[in-house]
């Protein structure tokens, strides 16, 4: 009944249903404390759905909505009253049906502390016996390595790590899925892919607002771990990781996990002299950080940071990977930026002009794009090289399919249903980043 189930949880399910992605017999049923009826929630949900898909789809989906209030996430009795309903259902599925797999799929959108306690009792009086048990859990994973180590151990002790699906949308964003098909499916790419031809990659997120009233939540967390130590990091595996024997297929998922555990394992530790952190202040007639009156007074929790790591492997040893992030920027942008390194002997062939580095930039939001930053002569009499773009925008080159691309809660739930753990983070992945 929370924020997510309205921006993201149901309108992803409900896209799923109207691209026919969902089984022709479903439930979607509301766990929480509140107090609905089934009416009266779908009543609230409605609203989420307008523009989301065909109105002609909105009430067939809302009526397989349904809602069961329950006294705690833990609550056992709350449990079984729900497994009472869903029973219910599927004994009238398979009645009229050959069917006879009943799975169930849990989504945690709840605070982490109840993760394993809510786990527990589900186990106990809930779970499916004739089909498969999913958890979608939502980050944060903990707010350090400890707890952090805690939260996998306690979800661990109830769950088995092919039910547990830890989520991380920037995974399931367009173009940061595309990363493994441009890296390994052009030939022209790989000989450049490596410290022979890199100078630096850098990772950006920029935002062009603040907290805006929200500062109180945000800063318990801070740039950082809201989004560098995640979505960003995610990236920057997808980028760095070796060649993964394959990237799709519920029986491969762990192929593109392994070596994105490799990476992460050779990267050490940050230093202060790495990093950069900043807050940003009053400009422009907008106020600064610490004019938000859910920010506690003085607060240092950083809204920049900057940091340069390093990757101790033979493919990018001495390659710096610039990470940065932050709030009320100039801009909002999400892009990977690939800087190769100047041509050998370009300052004697091309003496007197300046000769800038070659780029590819894929651009993660908005907007979605690739484009290749490259030298080509001036036009007109003079021998100057000039820097322009070979650009794939997605709008321009794919308009009738652009539109239609999935938002990324939507792909991640419907690999979900399929069993495709690749886009989820691993345990021992969560622990390496």
């Amino acid at each position: 009944s929370g924020d997510l189930a309205k921006k993201k949880t149901y309108p992803s399910l409900f896209q799923l249903f109207c691209l026919g992605y969902l089984p022709e017999h479903f439930e979607v049923v509301g766990f929480a404390r509140s107090p609905y009826t089934d009416e009266s929630f779908r009543e609230k949900m409605s609203g989420c759905l307008e523009g989301k898909g065909p109105e002609k789809f909105v009430a067939p989906f809302l009526s397989k909505c349904f809602y069961n209030q329950g006294k705690a996430y833990d609550d056992t009795a709350s449990w079984e009253k729900l497994h009472v309903h869903a029973t219910a259902f599927e004994e009238g599925v398979n009645h009229h049906s050959a069917t006879s797999s009943c799975n169930r799929l849990f989504y945690f959108a709840i605070p982490p502390p109840q993760f394993a306690p809510s786990a527990q009792a589900i186990k106990f009086a809930a779970m499916s016996t004739a089909g498969w048990n999913r958890f979608i859990v939502e980050k944060p994973f903990g707010k350090d390595s400890e707890s952090s180590a805690e939260l996998a151990r306690s979800l661990g002790s109830v769950l088995t790590e092919d039910q547990v699906y830890r989520i991380d949308h920037y995974l399931g964003k367009e173009m940061v899925q595309n990363l493994m098909v441009l890296r390994f499916a052009n030939i022209f790419l790989s000989p450049l892919w490596n410290r022979d031809s890199v100078k630096c990659v850098i990772i950006s997120f920029k935002e062009n607002f603040g907290t805006e009233g929200r500062g109180g939540n945000f800063d318990e967390f801070g740039i950082i771990r809201d989004v560098m130590q995640n979505h960003l990091l995610q990236i920057l595996s997808l980028v760095a990781m070796e060649p993964p024997v394959c990237v799709s297929g519920g029986n491969h998922s762990n192929y593109v996990r392994d070596e994105k555990v490799k990476v992460l394992r050779c990267i050490p530790p940050l230093a202060l002299d790495d990093v950069i952190i900043g807050q940003y202040c009053a400009a422009n007639g907008k106020p600064g950080y610490l004019d938000d009156e859910t920010v506690p007074e003085g607060s240092k929790c950083p809204t920049y940071c900057l940091a340069q790591f390093q990757i101790n492997n033979s493919r990018w040893a001495g390659v710096p990977f610039i990470m940065k992030a932050g709030k009320a920027l100039n801009e909002r942008k999400a892009e990977v930026r690939i800087q190769l390194k100047c041509p050998p002997g370009h300052s004697t062939m091309f003496a007197g002009h300046d000769m800038p580095n070659n780029e590819l930039v894929i651009r993660v939001q908005p907007d979605e794009a690739v484009y290749m930053k490259m030298n080509v002569k001036m036009p007109g009499f003079r021998t100057q090289p000039m820097m322009t773009d070979m650009d794939l925008d997605y709008k321009s080159s794919f308009p009738e399919l652009s539109a239609t691309i999935p938002d990324a809660y939507t792909r991640l739930i419907l690999d979900v249903l399929r069993g495709e753990q690749s886009a989820f983070v691993r345990n021992d992945e969560l622990e390496a980043a």
